[in-house]
């Protein structure tokens, strides 16, 4: 099972880099995540990165889905292009939120939006 170490913490995920248990999420884990989805050395979670993340897991977790990109920005009260601003590609954020990879056809959906 690969790991990503993190300061003092072990994060498990699976292949592709996905927390394999949502419950285990928190800022700090988030900060491991982002070093390596973002492939950066610092944690650079700002509040506002923060707050997409946890109104996408509060979004998954009553909904067990991935919100409207364009409802994001407005559910946090962020400008209209927040999560591009902010992650550059909503799957990265989702990823860095600890969610479980999304199905293909959830995948589809977002690229969609994007268009």
């Amino acid at each position: 099972m690969p790991t990503i170490e993190y300061n003092d913490i072990t994060i498990n995920v699976d292949d592709e880099g996905y927390l394999l248990n949502a419950e285990e999420w928190n800022e700090k884990v988030a900060c491991g995540l982002t070093q390596t989805v973002e492939d950066v050395d610092e944690c650079d979670l700002t509040d506002e990165r923060i707050e997409i993340l946890k109104f996408m897991r509060d979004y998954y977790n009553r909904f067990e889905s991935f919100p409207i990109v364009r409802h994001v920005c407005k559910n946090v009260h962020q400008e209209n292009e927040c999560l591009y601003e902010q992650f550059i590609d909503p799957i990265k954020a989702w990823k860095i939120a600890g969610l479980p990879k999304p199905t293909p056809d959830a995948i589809a959906r977002i690229r969609h939006e994007l268009e």
